[in-house]
């Protein structure tokens, strides 16, 4: 798999699946799922993010379409605390990709978005004139 600017860590791949922090079960590695897998470690061991809030490719409903977000993180209370939208390390993280999660968050409303493809992450933090991009991911404390 592509190296990612994302720290490693200890994941078991069993052929051509990998083992899922979250859901506790094998996945089909695809690029964007080596992705998904490295970040959600980075929240968890580095940013201190509860396993037992996450959501992954949790359903919503957009314009009659079904859409799914690659990450979702809940607040204590079941809101949405950070929606990460990711990618495979070749796809480039443009507008699109930011028009993708900032749609998905017209429903679930997060206080926090993001876009990673394991090399590039941005995020922005909701204020009163809307989203402004921050430097650092927010501890989730």
């Amino acid at each position: 798999m592509h190296p990612l600017k994302l720290p490693d860590y200890d994941y078991h791949l069993n052929g051509n699946k990998i083992f899922c922090l979250i859901r506790k079960k094998w996945i089909v590695l695809t690029a964007e799922e080596w992705v998904r897998q490295h970040f959600i470690n980075l929240l968890i061991s580095h940013l201190d993010y509860p396993k037992g809030l996450f959501k992954l490719e949790h359903s919503l409903s957009y314009f009659k379409n079904q859409k799914r977000s690659d990450i979702t993180i809940l607040n204590k209370e079941g809101g949405v605390f950070l929606l990460v939208e990711c990618k495979a390390p070749t796809i480039k993280l443009n507008q699109k990709v930011l028009g993708q999660v900032s749609a998905y968050n017209k429903v679930l409303d997060a206080k926090y978005l993001a876009i990673t493809n394991g090399l590039n992450h941005f995020i922005w933090a909701k204020t009163v004139k809307g989203f402004q991009q921050i430097r650092l991911f927010p501890d989730y404390k």
